[in-house]
């Protein structure tokens, strides 16, 4: 069997998601790094509900010059996030990676995120 670099990130991320969970007062904060764009969403589990969801192909997004595929991208849609979350009265979040090393992208998200008021 062929060694599958998708394959075993979504093994690592259904192993972190035994564990982790978002609820009313804490919702989860996940992030999906595609080759070209970041997709973040904040999510209620206890619910099942998506509270709201965010992406570097947004039109908003792209119009201020960003650019979703690089660490400077992803530093602008964390703050983006934050700002997002506490106009909806969210303050703490749960991060989940997404089963991604903390580096790169994921890593200048979270600072950023953490930077503009979330924290987790």
């Amino acid at each position: 069997m062929a060694y599958d670099k998708q394959e075993a990130r979504v093994r690592k991320h259904v192993r972190i998601r035994k564990n982790l969970s978002g609820t009313n007062q804490r919702p989860r904060l996940s992030i999906y790094r595609g080759t070209r764009s970041l997709n973040a969403q904040i999510i209620d589990d206890a619910a099942g509900k998506t509270i709201f969801s965010i992406s570097t192909l947004d039109k908003n997004f792209k119009s201020a010059g960003n650019n979703g595929g690089n660490v400077k991208g992803a530093a602008a849609l964390g703050e983006l996030i934050a700002k997002k979350a506490q106009e909806k009265g969210i303050t703490v979040v749960v991060f989940d990676r997404g089963g991604y090393l903390y580096h790169g992208r994921i890593k200048a998200f979270a600072e950023s995120a953490r930077k503009a008021g979330l924290k987790f």
